[in-house]
């Protein structure tokens, strides 16, 4: 978060220790106004009536507190969060985990339309702390009396107006009967319309009132681009971007301290000039790195929120959002490392389709619309990169007598081994040029799979993930990824959507981060990202399908020998192709989950 409170840290609430020890692990110092007003009172008991923009941080201002008052010893659901879409369900229950990282044995369940019913219900038999979901699936649960919530504590209604606008209101009301009577209640809303003041006046008793103002900020002197890639492709896309983009110096924002560290070596390795500039990091060594970029020894910093604090370097051209930020404030603390003092600076962000919210809320608060970027080809690239080599050439010839005795050893070449003086060249060019080679322009380019025109990807991102990730499924790129073995297959009665379904609750790992899915008889192959923790994978071991151990395994060996032509499997795709959210009814009689008339995706 940004500096938005100095006299507040995170550590001067009365936060879990585990809580507090997973916002330091994220890189959050100080708690935004939202959460630095919100948190206390929610600690305390209290109702809760929020107004604040989306990209306030308000996931975590009831996130924080409620997970510090999460009894672990009790499985049955304590708290309940309400959100207008699916896109934030699966957001806020993601945020419900990274924040519970140390606290062993919580589970949260995000719950909504358009997913496969069978596992909603085995993960809601297993149990869980935190539920998450739009309304429409919650009141079929409900109904179906597969989920409980006798031990409820805490509702949290989150975009209220938003669910206001699907008509969801009544769904809410209904909810909120089936809710336990001394349960506390959250509402936050960007607007207060008569309905949605109406609910908090029924079902809030004596709330604590919480209004953020939203800050605006106009940055005239800094160009902002948006460019869209998936998570698997930003080194490669980031790469293309540094060898196109003309810089002086640039400071490049990620999430974590640990991964300052990854990316500046991953960059170094790639032949730039870079470094990680951290929390870390002792003062002195933290001058040292600031005093070689200003020097030009250094050209691109890698930091955190925290880290980059006060930094201001006359030569800073251009700001990277490797990472999204997770309130606008973030950000544009962030741009402002560039364009200062009337000069002209560069910012490049960094977003999935599931970010468009965040996207949307940045560009509110700045009052710029940001202009997609292409991303560049590799055609580019090896543009770039020959011209360079060009102008290098041009400079050596300038070096005049310096060469002589370069000119004597290429006579005597010539000479000695009747050799023509375009073959010497062209020797010597690839000698000078063979650890950088020109790319081959032809070269398939993935990451421009993400790069499309900004109305189509808001009319692509509105399809459901049965139609999402159908045929494209067999074309996905698996870079970056490792072929597990499941030993389950059509045999034993498995779909995708069974896989997919046991992974995400299990792992504890998004939809998104699931690579392409195969069937067979007797098992399956699934590709996930590497690098996973070694817990995630014994999660995954130990998880089952339909009552069968999955007992997942690196994949050895060739493909089985017995796999059934022509069936509907994995080239349906990596997940099943179900039915659209809500579909042709509406879920729970009312409102179910419908495709939104706008896009509500992002990070929250």
């Amino acid at each position: 978060m940004t500096d938005t409170n100095n006299a507040m840290t995170f550590a001067d609430l009365p936060l879990s220790e585990a809580v507090i020890k997973a916002v330091q692990d994220v890189g959050y110092e100080s708690p935004s106004p939202i959460q630095a007003q919100s948190i206390p009172h929610l600690l305390e008991g209290r109702d809760l009536l929020g107004l604040a923009q989306t990209g306030t941080g308000k996931t975590a201002a009831f996130a924080l507190p409620l997970l510090s008052a999460i009894d672990l010893k009790q499985r049955d659901p304590q708290v309940l969060v309400l959100t207008p879409t699916r896109e934030l369900a699966i957001q806020v229950a993601e945020a419900f985990q990274r924040y519970a990282r140390h606290m062993k044995g919580f589970h949260v369940l995000p719950v909504y339309g358009g997913q496969d019913m069978r596992g909603q219900l085995r993960s809601l038999q297993r149990g869980a702390h935190v539920i998450v979901g739009t309304p429409g699936r919650v009141m079929d649960h409900l109904r179906r009396e597969s989920l409980k919530l006798d031990s409820l504590k805490t509702v949290v209604l989150d975009e209220a107006d938003e669910m206001l606008r699907m008509g969801f209101v009544d769904d809410i009301e209904w909810i909120m009967e089936q809710t336990p009577a001394d349960r506390q209640v959250a509402l936050f809303s960007a607007t207060m319309p008569y309905q949605i003041r109406k609910i908090a006046d029924t079902h809030l008793k004596e709330p604590a009132t919480v209004e953020i103002k939203a800050k605006t900020a106009t940055v005239d002197t800094i160009t902002q681009k948006v460019c869209m890639v998936s998570g698997f492709h930003k080194l490669d896309a980031l790469t293309r971007i540094l060898e196109v983009e003309s810089f002086d110096a640039m400071i490049i924002f990620v999430r974590t301290k640990t991964a300052t560290v990854e990316l500046a070596e991953k960059l170094e390795a790639r032949g730039f000039a870079a470094a990680a500039l951290n929390g870390d990091m002792s003062q002195a060594l933290r001058e040292k790195v600031v005093d070689r970029l200003k020097k030009k020894s250094l050209d691109i910093l890698i930091a955190t929120d925290v880290a980059a604090r006060g930094l201001d370097v006359e030569r800073m051209s251009h700001v990277v959002n490797y990472d999204i930020p997770y309130d606008t404030e973030a950000y544009v603390h962030r741009i402002g490392r560039t364009g200062r003092a009337g000069r002209q600076g560069t910012a490049i962000l960094f977003a999935t389709h599931r970010e468009r919210r965040m996207l949307r809320a940045i560009e509110s608060a700045t009052r710029q619309r940001i202009d997609t970027m292409r991303l560049p080809s590799m055609s580019d690239v090896r543009d770039i990169r020959i011209r360079q080599f060009k102008e290098d050439v041009i400079k050596a010839i300038d070096m005049g007598e310096e060469l002589d005795v370069f000119r004597e050893i290429v006579a005597e070449l010539e000479q000695e081994n009747a050799l023509s003086y375009e073959d010497m060249a062209a020797a010597l060019c690839f000698m000078a040029q063979k650890e950088r080679p020109f790319p081959d322009a032809k070269e398939p380019e993935q990451p421009r799979r993400e790069g499309r025109d900004r109305g189509d990807r808001d009319r692509g991102e509105r399809r459901r993930d049965g139609e999402r990730r159908g045929e494209r499924g067999r074309e996905r790129n698996n870079d970056g990824m490792v072929r597990y073995r499941v030993e389950l297959g059509r045999d034993q009665g498995i779909n995708p959507g069974d896989l997919v379904g046991a992974i995400a609750n299990e792992g504890k790992i998004s939809g998104q981060s699931i690579g392409h899915i195969r069937l067979f008889d007797n098992c399956s192959s699934v590709y996930l990202p590497e690098g996973m923790d070694k817990s995630v994978i014994e999660a995954l071991k130990g998880a089952r399908i339909r009552n069968r151990p999955m007992e997942l395994k690196l994949w050895t060996g060739d493909e089985p020998q017995t796999e059934r032509r022509g069936r509907r499997d994995g080239g349906r795709g990596r997940h099943e192709g179900g039915r659209r959210e809500g579909g042709a009814r509406r879920e729970g009689g009312r409102g179910g989950d419908r495709r939104p008339r706008r896009d509500n995706s992002g990070t929250r």
